[in-house]
């Protein structure tokens, strides 16, 4: 009788010692489950991924629609179009002529300052619409993965919706007024060929390359610079193992 007493009383222990390790186990894996090194869900990195090409894109298009905002930062600055070189390269060699050109430069990096404070929505609806297909190999990507994604798949619509807002920032700061005396004055000059360029669609190719730029440097920010994490999900999914800059 003894003899099962004590194999009952060591059965009710061992019992108990059993539920007591599963309560530890449980409680731990609870814990676990929170740790900041713990995996990532396909939903945080996308939201991840989505906060900080909102927040590059809200800062970027925010400094870009400044005055000078374009004209004033090296990063972005517009030049005179390329392919049409040669009228600026005769132009200042007339009397006159390097403030023709200076003008029509200044006039130029104000329409894209004009026409960035409206891309701002376009942006943003493109963000909305990225899917989990790529977010975790653009989170282990590079620098500037996230950017380049949207830059590959956006690129062609905010051209078309890009496009007629820089044509009504053109109209508003009067560049027609400032290309002409440069037009005119090239064309005084003997065996020159007339010159049409496409200064809206050079303009707007310009613009959303600068607004890119801006993008993908704060987009390496918040990789690298734990303190450009202004979020809880950027703190959480930047701030994890799958970045390569914390490894």
């Amino acid at each position: 009788m003894k003899k099962f007493v004590f194999i009952l009383a060591a059965g009710t222990l061992a019992l108990s010692a059993c539920t007591e390790l599963g309560k530890v186990a449980g409680d731990l894996g609870k814990q676990v489950g929170t740790l900041p090194g713990a995996p990532l869900t396909s939903t945080e990195i996308v939201n991840g991924l989505k906060a900080a090409l909102q927040q590059g894109t809200n800062k970027s298009t925010g400094s870009a629609s400044q005055v000078n905002g374009f004209l004033n930062n090296p990063l972005i600055r517009i030049p005179f179009p390329p392919s049409v070189q040669r009228v600026k390269d005769a132009v200042v060699k007339v009397p006159g002529g390097p403030g023709l050109i200076n003008d029509f430069e200044e006039t130029m990096n104000h329409a894209a300052e004009e026409a960035s404070k409206e891309a701002a929505p376009i942006f943003i609806n493109a963000i909305t619409s990225m899917t989990i297909t790529d977010g975790l190999n653009i989170l282990r990507g590079t620098d500037t993965a996230a950017t380049n994604y949207l830059r590959t798949k956006t690129t062609g619509d905010l051209t078309t919706k890009f496009r007629p807002v820089v044509n009504r920032a053109t109209q508003k700061v009067q560049l027609t007024k400032y290309w002409t005396p440069v037009v005119n004055a090239y064309n005084k000059i003997p065996f020159t060929q007339p010159v049409n360029p496409d200064l809206d669609g050079y303009i707007t190719g310009q613009a959303i390359g600068g607004l890119f730029k801006l993008i993908g440097n704060e987009e390496k920010n918040i990789r690298t610079n734990p303190v450009a994490r202004t979020s809880d999900i950027l703190k959480k999914v930047f701030g994890s193992p799958e970045n390569p800059h914390n490894k």
